[in-house]
This record gives structure tokens, C-alpha cells and sequence, in this order.
């Protein structure tokens, strides 16, 4: 048995050392919202928190993980930075076919907490390696300015400041 702290709860899974952290969440746990794209961690479908790091689950074995800290896809909205970045994207329209969403989601909010307004270059090398084949890269810088914007206007603590 290992221990895994996902979204804030502590998760018991029955699962080898060496198994991928992302079929633990997808078959294991039940959390699909994580997606398989490549199995090699060069499309970042797969994307989830470690410790608010964006990590590839794909090839990440849950015997490394130890005590560190999980977000999801499912729990991101809990974070400052992963509300404001779940809002920008509705407001921009971001989703075409949805599939690569949630590691381009979980991407730009890892950005967000480390680097609360990225300049154009700092996205670029933040998103790299997550590829959306409906090209909705425009729509997905605009969305992450925006939610820098939102995030800057809730202060801190996630709450609004405004009525935006």
C-alpha cells in the first residue's frame, strides 16, 4: 500500500512502486480528468501539481513521490491561481476539442503561482511541451494574461476584490 496525498486528501492505492502516477488517478482512483496522450511526456495532456510544480504523470512512478502534495485537474479550482486560470478560460473560449485542456490548465497555473504576471516569453517556455492539435494557441496566451489580470484583482488569499 502507498500513501498519496491527492487534492488535499490522503488516497491509500494498492499498486507497485514503479506504476505511472497517472494510471494510478485514472484507473485506480477514478480521476479522469487527466489525460493520456503520449505515454512519453512530450505532449503534457498528462499534467498535474507536485508540490505546485507542473510534472508529466505519464512517466512518473508513484514510488517517487513520497509525502509530496498532488493537485489534479479536479482540485486545481481549490487554488488561487487555478480559479482564476479555469475562469479566463471560459471567458476566452479556450476549448476547442478539450482533450490536451486540463495539462494545458494545469501548466499555465502552475506558471501563474511562480510567476504571477509572465511576460510573453515566460508563457511560451511554460506551455512548452503542451501541444493542442486544434491550435488554439493564441486563445490560450490570451486566457493566461487574463487570469494573470484576474488573480492580480483577487489579491493573495483567491478572493474577489471586484466585480469582474
Amino acid at each position: 500500500m502507498i500513501d498519496l496525498q491527492i487534492n488535499g486528501e490522503i488516497k491509500h492505492v494498492d499498486a507497485p512502486d514503479r506504476m505511472p502516477l497517472l494510471w494510478v488517478l485514472r484507473d485506480l482512483l477514478g480521476l479522469t480528468g487527466t489525460k493520456f496522450g503520449c505515454g512519453i511526456a512530450q505532449c503534457g495532456a498528462c499534467t498535474v501539481h507536485l508540490n505546485g510544480n507542473a510534472v508529466r504523470s505519464c512517466v512518473l512512478p508513484i514510488g517517487s513521490i513520497g509525502t509530496r502534495a498532488i493537485t489534479t485537474i479536479e482540485g486545481v479550482r481549490a487554488t488561487p491561481s487555478g480559479a482564476s486560470v479555469q475562469q479566463a478560460w471560459l471567458a476566452a473560449e479556450v476549448v476547442q476539442c478539450g482533450y490536451c485542456q486540463s495539462g494545458q490548465i494545469m501548466s499555465a497555473s502552475a506558471l501563474l503561482t511562480t510567476t504571477p504576471h509572465p511576460t510573453d516569453a515566460e508563457i511560451d517556455a511554460a506551455m512548452a511541451g503542451n501541444i493542442c492539435r486544434c491550435g488554439t494557441y493564441v486563445r490560450i496566451r490570451a486566457a493566461i494574461k487574463s487570469a494573470a489580470q484576474l488573480a492580480a484583482m483577487r489579491g493573495t488569499d483567491g478572493d474577489r476584490t471586484d466585480n469582474v
